[in-house]
């Protein structure tokens, strides 16, 4: 029987109704369809069943019992239109009463809403719009997760509607049914359940993917914390799947870096570990994810927080993205620091923008510490990955980088960041505290000296902060003393020295570390025994050191400690270890002379820091110090037996001279019954004794004072052979010579120790003696110029010796054993800083200076200042090559070594006295008079001026030395207050300056307008230009640590001192046109670099016009001095193209944001850096105009090759702000701006024409000289150049073409078609066979056979086809809106045969290199 007629039949038999309780036990007994079901007439009736049970007090059970019954029947034959029909009502009903709550929302509604969804393709697709509008509708009443059952079913409706063709436009529908899902305000339960249904919708488009990603994380922080890790989950499943995974990536790391930043909770911190693990498992399933994430922190530097550092930590632990991810970090972190140290730096930078860079290094910081401190959160599986980015960056920090983020605001620098990290880590977990002592010892082994003391420090810290913990790697610490003896000297040395805080709590490494010093000392490398002797040294310190500490510290340090290490850190060290090790500092006696340096300067510190070992030091030397002494002989020093040779070369075997300096010091730190001055002369130093040592007397040191007092007695009363005795060696007269310099090298010494100890006693000895020990003071310094003489050493080899800290034997002579360099390098100063300070006393005082009316006018003083006025040139020149010598060998030591405070002090004390010895100097001996005395004065050897360049260098090393410390504005002050000098503007600028809040600016204005001007004035005046330079010198250091307000002024003083003075010395010239370019803030160093540039062409000259002498507006500018003046502007434009080269970088960084669109906050930034492009073209501008001065002038070969290097690689940048201006696609194109148009057009008029003129004179030039000597390799070396500035400029002008055709403005319309190539040939005229022979052989270049000739001959074809091809591009309506004519238009494309003839430049230069 037919199918359709039976339901026929069956309607018009018109069958029961059924209630809805039949209806459940229908379905329940599994029975066939009832026909009642089947006819539309009792749809009515069972709807409202459903509308009934919903009314119920209960309706939850009951609606979903009845709809659940009514659906399992509709499902046997959903086919049926009548049951198809009867389900769209039925979805209708339930749709409205799950809407309007008429039911609870529980899990009975839940399993309804499940058994509708297999069942909505049976819905007709006409009625999927009516059930899908009331769902959307109910959106904004969803609180919780169960309010949204009902969005389970939207997916597939929205599927069904997409696909149907019954409804037309059902795209748009769906595309409009999403866009007001993304405009209602999504509550908890709705982010949670679109999450979890976005994977069934329909494909989403980019904008709507990303639109929905946002309300995500925007509801995510609404949510409850424990609902996160499974959002997240979620999120990476989609992005896996290739839904916007970038903004997937990024929203999960901006939510929880950012907006969850604050919430920093213990619960917090778990569910980011947990979210970790999500993350770290999707990017081993999809390693894409991964590179999302690099890619973000490579974009842009405000992704970086505490959570991308956690995720590029975990995901590090991924195979694959080991490297990558540590890479990835590492760069980050040092480009911050380098971008900060730029914009710091950099002037033309503005304000906001190196605050910016100052924020973004703080934040990284702040970032990567806070996820070291976060790491025992739930994230442990990050800790080996912290623990390698800690050593990679002690690897990449350096000592400079260290010393300078002690300067930086408030940043800690790479190697403390690193450290802190390190230090974290050992505390927190004690599984990292083995492997970061393994890497220390591997990579102390294996790394360069200088990063292998970044990890020494760390080593050092550790021992310092956890001492304890650290007794449990005793056996590790062992092992790498091992290496002791195969290391650098200088990283061996420091290894010990950080060890020393543990010893006191291990005796086992105390010992060990003994043994280990013990074989060093019978090494043969003399680095390694220096080491192992300043180690010894540094272990008898460190006893008597912890000997004074309070022992409170140690109770309470060790009562933290567990029981089974008291034994090992309450041992008592016991005994004196200087006696210990006595033996093996006797054996230092027997080696060479730097090892013994090395142990007298050390005994020095110990006398220092335990004055009662003075006693137990002297008895130790005296043995020692009897060889060379002898008591009983008119000549007490055995200088000869100082000098040994071998080999015919001669040596210092033993340094006397540093003996006895030792011995004077320990003399003055141990109290003397004999002498009264001893008592009185360490209270000048600032130093007093300790009550311990002033009882008693100590024979070793009594025979020390004794014999040093002879010594001096002796000094004055021999003569220089009677000092050094008759040799008894027989060899050449060479070698006698070479002998005697050793010995007066010595001898030297000796007198500085001696005229240091009467320098100390001068100071508080009354008038009487003082006379006496003025007298003794200038014949020391005559015999230590006698000596100088005698053994042959000019003055000007003394200042340069007193440069260094000693000179060596083969800075005497050529013959001298060259190992005798280490004896003296590094050599502290004989002399302490209070000496130095009263013999410059006494030198100004014998110069009649304005306290001389104080002295007593006796018969002595009247013979003593006959003969000063005979030694006081002597007295100048000496106390000048001391204080250079002493202030430039400060830096010989750290600033924690007891010496330097001893031998060191305040060097700013110097300042006062140097001034007004410069004062007395520039205007005493009246200067007018030495024209007349001209021919003696060219004799003198400490002639005036020679002595004023000498203390204006001291003046300046001073100042160097004392502007990387605090004392710069101390010294200044004291000068200032000092200063006789007047400036022509002085008294308005000192009004200007007192309005100077800030102490530190104001000293150093002062000093400048108050004296170094006047001095450079009146200096200038005498044409004494090396005195000048040196002045200017010193206000470019004080003047660059000025603000730019301030400095302005002195750059403008710099610039009419150019306009004013004609100066025939290049390096003066250079300069004093240094401080006007420098001094002066952006803009005005370009456009005073611009001014120089065009009087230099008119005094250098052009093709056609002949050079003028001397420049009319800046006389500095003349024949003499416009060669340097000319390296000297093109170096300043080479500073500025090194900027651009960063500048560059930065814009696109700033490009990637803006194409990837990065969610930030961008409203202030995007101002900044606005800013910071529209700042950067104008001073691209100015560099136009200072090299279009420079294309025009003729000159030399080795100028002009810098002058295309530096052009190409100003191209390259102009090319690349070009390409960078032009979107990408996809992105909206921004309108060039009026700035960039400027310099497009500034360039290609006043520098692009021009410099294929200037290369096609070189090339000229290079065909008329082509026969002289060394014009192959000068051609070799251009041919090189030339082609890459042809092609940076083609490629600039390609990114322009590209621009003008996207933003509909012809950029080119100024530009030229070029013509001159680097490889064109000019043939000579008149050219003789030979000639044309050696020409063919001159150049590689010109080796191009007649084929290849001919082969470009004929590719006219093809250059005419593609020319036309341009030509129809030419007549577009971009190009032409803007353009004036055709030819214009034209002019501004490149030839098609430039492209290709630039094809073969780049091939060539290639094969060159």
């Amino acid at each position: 029987m037919n199918t359709t007629a039976t339901i026929s039949t069956r309607e018009q038999q018109s069958p029961p109704p059924l209630s809805d309780t039949d209806i459940i036990r229908v379905a329940q007994s599994c029975s066939p369809i009832p026909t009642y079901l089947l006819s539309t007439a009792s749809h009515p009736t069972l709807l409202s069943y459903l509308t009934a049970r919903a009314q119920s007090t209960s309706p939850s059970r009951p609606v979903s019992d009845y709809t659940v019954s009514l659906l399992s029947l509709i499902a046997l034959s959903p086919q049926f239109d009548s049951l198809s029909t009867l389900l769209s009502s039925l979805l209708r009903s339930y749709t409205q009463i799950f809407t309007s709550f008429g039911i609870p929302h529980d899990a009975n509604s839940l399993k309804t809403i499940q058994f509708f969804h297999p069942l909505l393709p049976h819905v007709p697709i006409t009625n999927l719009p009516q059930i899908v509008e009331p769902i959307v509708s109910f959106l904004p009443q969803i609180v919780d997760l169960e309010d949204a059952q009902i969005l389970d079913l939207l997916p597939r409706c929205l599927n069904l509607i997409r696909n149907a063709e019954e409804i037309e436009r059902g795209g748009h529908f769906v595309n409009s049914v999403i866009d007001k899902i993304l405009e209602v305000n999504w509550s908890k339960g709705l982010v949670i359940k679109m999450v979890s249904i976005v994977r069934d919708f329909p494909v989403l488009d980019k904008t709507r993917a990303r639109e929905f990603v946002d309300k995500v994380f925007v509801g995510m922080s609404r949510l409850d914390l424990q609902d996160l890790p499974s959002i997240v989950y979620q999120l990476l499943v989609l992005a896996s799947k290739g839904f916007v995974k970038r903004e997937v990536v990024e929203g999960i790391v901006m939510f929880f870096g950012s907006k969850m930043a604050s919430k920093a909770t213990s619960i917090v911190r778990q569910v980011e570990g947990t979210v970790l693990l999500h993350v770290n498992f999707a990017v081993k399933q999809d390693p894409t994810l991964g590179q999302e994430v690099m890619g973000l922190v490579r974009s842009d530097l405000r992704a970086f927080n505490h959570f991308t550092v956690a995720v590029l930590l975990s995901v590090s632990r991924v195979r694959k993205f080991g490297e990558s991810s540590m890479g990835a970090l590492k760069v980050a972190l040092l480009t911050a620091y380098r971008d900060y140290k730029f914009a710091k730096d950099c002037k033309w930078i503005p304000n906001d923008m190196k605050e910016e860079h100052l924020q973004n290094v703080k934040i990284v910081e702040k970032a990567i510490l806070r996820a070291v401190n976060e790491s025992n959160c739930g994230r442990e599986h990050i800790v080996p990955s912290i623990l390698q980015l800690a050593f990679l960056l002690l690897e990449s920090a350096d000592e400079g980088s260290r010393q300078e983020a002690c300067n930086l605001s408030g940043l800690l620098g790479i190697e403390e960041l690193a450290v802190q990290m390190l230090r974290t880590l050992f505390e927190a977990h004690d599984m990292a505290r083995n492997e970061i002592i393994e890497q220390c010892k591997f990579r102390i082994l294996s790394l360069k000296p200088e990063q292998s003391m970044a990890i020494i420090r760390l080593l050092g810290s550790l021992v310092q902060i956890y001492p304890y913990p650290m007794l449990e790697h005793v056996s590790r610490l062992k092992e790498l003393l091992d290496y002791f003896a195969f290391m650098h000297g200088k990283v061996a040395a420091h290894l010990v020295s950080v060890l020393l805080p543990l010893l006191k709590f291990s005796r086992d490494l105390q010992n060990y570390t003994i043994l280990v010093m013990r074989k060093a000392m019978f090494r043969r490398e003399d680095a390694i025994r220096l080491a192992a002797t300043g180690a010894v040294i540094d272990l008898i310190l460190a006893e008597k050191q912890s000997k004074r500490d309070d022992t409170l510290l140690f109770q309470e340090s060790s009562s933290q400690a567990s029981s089974s290490q008291q034994s090992e850190m309450r041992y008592s060290v016991g005994g004196c270890l200087f006696q210990e090790l006595s033996g093996l500092l006797q054996r230092c006696l027997y080696q060479q002379a730097n090892v013994k340096e090395v142990m007298y300067h050390g005994l020095m510190k110990l006398v220092l820091v335990d004055p009662s070992s003075g006693g137990a030091v002297f008895d130790f030397l005296l043995p020692h110090f009897l060889h060379f002494y002898k008591e009983d002989e008119d000549v007490h020093l055995r200088i000869n037996c100082c000098v040994k040779s071998e080999s015919g070369k001669v040596y210092i075997e033993e340094p006397l001279d540093c003996l006895l300096s030792c011995i004077s010091w320990m003399l003055l730190l141990q109290p003397h019954g004999k002498t009264e001055h001893l008592e009185n002369s360490w209270a000048c130093l600032g130093f007093s004794l300790s009550q311990e040592n002033e009882g008693g007397r100590n024979l070793s040191g009594d025979s020390f004072y004794t014999a040093f007092l002879k010594i001096r007695k002796s000094l004055r009363n021999q003569s220089l052979e009677g000092i050094f005795g008759q040799s008894q060696d027989s060899g050449s007269s060479s070698f006698e010579e070479d002998k005697r310099k050793c010995c007066a090298f010595v001898l030297s010494g000796i007198i500085e120790v001696v005229l240091n100890a009467i320098a100390t006693e001068l100071e508080k000895s009354t008038d009487r003696k003082k006379l006496d020990l003025e007298k003794e003071l200038i014949e020391f310094v005559d015999l230590h110029d006698s000596l100088d003489k005698d053994a042959g050493i000019s003055k000007q080899s003394t200042t340069i010796r007193r440069g260094n800290p000693r000179t060596t034997a083969h800075d005497m002579t050529n013959n001298t054993d060259s190992g005798q360099s280490k004896v003296t390098q590094g050599r502290l100063s004989f002399f302490a800083t209070s000496s130095i300070y009263q013999i410059l006393q006494t030198v100004l005082k014998l110069l009649n200076t304005d306290n001389s009316d104080n002295v007593a006018t006796s018969q002595n003083h009247s013979q003593l200042t006959s003969k000063t006025t005979k030694c006081s040139a002597k007295m100048i020149c000496f106390v000048l090559n001391a204080s250079l010598n002493h202030i430039k060998s400060s830096s010989v030591l750290r600033n924690e070594d007891p010496l330097r405070t001893l031998i060191y002090g305040e060097l700013k004390m110097l300042g006062p006295p140097l001034l007004k010895l410069i004062i007395l100097l520039k205007s005493g001996p009246k200067m007018s008079d030495q024209k007349k005395k001209e021919a003696k004065g060219k004799k003198d050897v400490h002639g005036q001026r020679d002595h004023l360049h000498l203390a204006l260098i001291c003046l300046k090393e001073l100042i160097m030395i004392c502007s990387s410390t605090s004392h710069l504005t101390g010294l200044l002050e004291d000068m200032v207050s000092i200063s006789t000098l007047q400036h022509a503007d002085s008294n308005n600028e000192s009004e200007t300056i007192l309005i100077i809040d800030d102490q530190h600016l104001r000293s150093k204005e002062l000093f400048i307008v108050k004296t170094l001007k006047p001095l450079f004035s009146e200096l200038l005046a005498l044409s004494f230009f090396s005195e000048v330079e040196i002045i200017s010198d010193m206000i470019m250091i004080i003047g660059c640590k000025l603000p730019c307000e301030l400095s302005n002024s002195h750059g403008a003083w710099a610039v009419s001192v150019c306009k004013s003075n004609e100066i025939l010395s290049s390096k003066v010239g250079k300069s004093i046109v240094r401080l006007a370019i420098c001094l002066s803030s952006p803009p005005d160093d370009l456009i005073i670099s611009q001014d120089l540039a065009r009087e230099l062409l008119q005094v250098i000259g052009s093709e056609g016009n002949e050079p003028v002498k001397v420049s009319e507006a800046y006389p500095v500018i003349n024949h003499l001095t416009s060669a340097v003046l000319n390296s000297c502007v093109l170096h300043t434009i080479e500073e500025v193209i090194a900027d651009m080269d960063w500048a560059t970088k930065k814009l696109k960084t700033f490009s990637l944001v803006y194409q990837k669109m990065v969610h930030f906050s961008q409203n202030n930034e995007q101002s900044s850096e606005l800013a910071f492009e529209e700042n950067l073209y104008p001073r691209a501008g100015a560099v136009v105009k200072v090299l279009s001065s420079f294309v025009s002038m003729n000159l030399n070969d080795t100028q002009a090759e810098i002058l295309l290097r530096l052009a190409a690689r100003f191209y390259k940048h102009l090319a690349q702000m070009s390409k960078l201006r032009i979107a990408p696609k996809g992105c909206k194109q921004i309108f060039p701006s009026l700035k960039f148009q400027k310099l497009v057009e500034v360039t290609c008029k006043q520098l692009t024409n021009p410099l294929y003129v200037f290369v096609d004179i070189m090339q000229k030039k290079q065909q008329e000289n082509a026969n002289k000597k060394g014009i192959i390799n000068k051609i070799k070396r251009e041919n090189r150049c030339i082609p890459d500035l042809i092609y940076q400029i083609e490629d600039y002008e390609k990114y322009l073409i590209q621009l003008s055709k996207v933003c509909k403005v012809n950029l080119l319309k100024h530009a030229k078609r070029s013509t001159a190539r680097d490889f064109r040939i000019f043939p000579k005229e008149n050219a003789t066979p030979s000639d044309e022979a050696n020409h063919a052989n001159s150049n590689a270049v010109e080796n191009e056979s007649a084929e290849d000739l001919n082969a470009n001959d004929n590719e006219g074809d093809d250059d005419d086809r593609l020319e036309k091809i341009l030509s129809a591009e030419s007549n577009s309506p971009m190009v032409a809106e803007d353009s004036g004519s055709e030819n214009e238009e034209v002019d501004g494309l490149p030839s098609p045969k430039r492209l290709k003839r630039n094809n073969r430049v780049v091939e060539d230069s290639d094969d060159e290199a």
